[in-house]
């Protein structure tokens, strides 16, 4: 067995919840993610291993130790808690060379036995992605629509060129631009939820698959929470990007959906926020704000593109979808 001295206690954050575990919120719409999770929690080794990893990080030899088993079992259980975003590991130098250190990576798990196939009393209004009505940019920065350029590149003028309303892909190194979303059919309703969604990435000068940003949204002025894109996605054309549209430049993003609950705030349904519906005050102006770009003190200040529904992998510009009770 292990000497206790040379175990490394997880790191604590808050109140007693790491620095980096989540809190995974899935319906039966999961049903992979789910499948994934179900199989790595069924084996009492793995589950050993998490009560370990509650307290401790550990190497694969180390917990091999610890539960008594070959190093090689070890590895494979640690593969499929990893594969089932359970654990987490990372890369430490150490005097015989480096070891892989494994940490747990989240700190709960709720299941609701729901569909979004029954949420037929809902709605969903879409923004085109030229219709914002502020915006701070710095270069690279630019705007097109589905036929061609509007205006110069790398022009933060251009943003206010009145054909903005026609683009289709919009990109800034740096900065933020606002929406502004009609909430008049929220009066005397009760709501479920609400989402927002957009296809988004890094923005770097063409593409650069290794260029992380920090991209946050903000509704109504109060933080929903952050996304670290890695990277500023091409190498492949967009799915449905026009021809004209080079292969040098960026071509697709990631689907990214902020969605708000009475229990809390879930960027794709890891919980990020306790902020709630009530916390929002979707109804105390005439419209809903919501602002997405990097936070002045971003640790990754790496711009942003947003894509339309004729850029990108996916049909659509910047959608909120309301579900009613």
């Amino acid at each position: 067995m292990i000497p206790e001295g040379r175990l490394m206690p997880a790191k604590i954050y808050g109140e007693g919840v790491r620095a980096l575990e989540k809190v995974f919120s899935l319906t039966l719409d999961d049903g992979e993610r789910l499948a994934c999770i179900c199989k790595a929690l069924s084996s009492e080794t793995r589950i050993r291993m998490l009560r370990l990893l509650c307290a401790y990080k550990l190497n694969v030899n180390e917990l091999a130790e610890k539960l008594e088993i070959p190093a090689s079992s070890a590895a494979i259980n640690v593969k499929a808690l990893e594969e089932a975003g359970l654990i987490g590991t990372e890369v430490q130098s150490g005097v015989r060379g480096s070891a892989k250190l494994c940490y747990k990576a989240v700190s709960s798990l709720e299941v609701s036995f729901v569909t979004e196939e029954a949420d037929d009393n809902s709605e969903t209004v879409s923004m085109p992605v030229g219709n914002y009505v502020d915006y701070k940019v710095e270069p690279t920065c630019g705007l097109v629509s589905e036929k061609g350029r509007i205006d110069g590149e790398d022009e933060p003028g251009a943003f206010y060129n009145p054909e903005r309303t026609s683009a289709k892909l919009l990109w800034l190194g740096k900065g933020y631009v606002e929406y502004r979303f009609p909430n008049h059919m929220l009066a005397d309703k009760k709501i479920k939820r609400i989402e927002f969604s957009a296809e988004l990435c890094s923005e770097d000068h063409e593409y650069n698959l290794d260029w992380p940003s920090d991209i946050t949204m903000w509704i109504n002025g109060r933080e929903a929470g952050t996304w670290n894109c890695p990277s500023d996605y091409g190498g492949r054309r967009g799915r449905l990007n026009p021809d004209w549209w080079p292969d040098k430049n960026t071509q697709y993003g990631m689907l990214k959906t902020w969605r708000i609950t009475d229990r809390g705030t879930y960027l794709d349904k890891v919980k990020v926020s306790g902020l709630t519906l009530a916390d929002y005050d979707l109804t105390g102006n005439g419209f809903i704000s919501v602002r997405l770009g990097n936070a002045e003190d971003a640790v990754y200040q790496g711009g942003m593109n947003i894509f339309g529904d004729c850029f990108g992998d996916y049909p659509q510009g910047i959608n909120m979808k309301i579900v009613y009770k």
